[in-house]
């Protein structure tokens, strides 16, 4: 029979058992992403999955779900960053630059669409079609960025934005491709 006072001490210490373990699964799967992907960094990735809601109770799988959703968070809240500066300062935007954030609107728009499709793909388990996804999240990010190089000094508005959903996506196809190669 189990004593009162085990009892108390396996509640008081489940919590603390748990964080650890969760801490551990995201260091460990930030490790192999790293080290499997040279767009993935250890330090982004872990600081990323750790400030994520869900994240301290999460597994693999949830991982990859909770990463595919800060790449989509990234992505909506930069569309409305797009949106406010095409808006907001259309009078000190020149019309090069317009039509930089105006592509980057449709790419990001596009994008929208791909992650949405990959959360799909990823939730039934179709990891291959889930990664084709991503890489096109990615994909869209540099192409957005590059917009801005197309002009000698074009400066990007949109370069940290671009970088950071551009990391979050790569976590998520890395987190993918793990998932896709055990289960194979």
């Amino acid at each position: 029979m189990i004593s009162p006072s085990s009892l108390l001490s396996f509640f008081i210490f489940l919590p603390l058992f748990l964080s650890i373990n969760a801490k551990t699964l995201i260091h460990d799967t930030c490790e192999i992403c790293s080290q499997q992907d040279p767009f993935v960094n250890y330090r982004f990735c872990t600081t990323s999955l750790q400030a994520a809601s869900g994240s301290r109770h999460a597994d693999i799988i949830e991982l990859g779900k909770i990463s595919i959703k800060l790449a989509y968070d990234n992505m909506t809240d930069t569309q409305s960053y797009i949106k406010k500066l095409l808006k907001n300062d259309i009078e000190k935007i020149s019309s090069y630059m317009k039509l930089r954030l105006d592509d980057c609107h449709d790419l990001y728009k596009d994008s929208i669409s791909d992650i949405k499709d990959a959360t799909k793909y990823y939730n039934n388990k179709r990891y291959y079609e889930a990664s084709l996804h991503m890489s096109s999240v990615m994909d869209a990010t540099t192409t957005c960025e590059d917009g801005f190089k197309e002009k000698r000094m074009g400066l990007s508005p949109l370069t940290k934005r671009n970088n950071a959903t551009f990391e979050l996506a790569a976590i998520g196809l890395s987190i993918v491709r793990i998932l896709q190669s055990d289960a194979n």
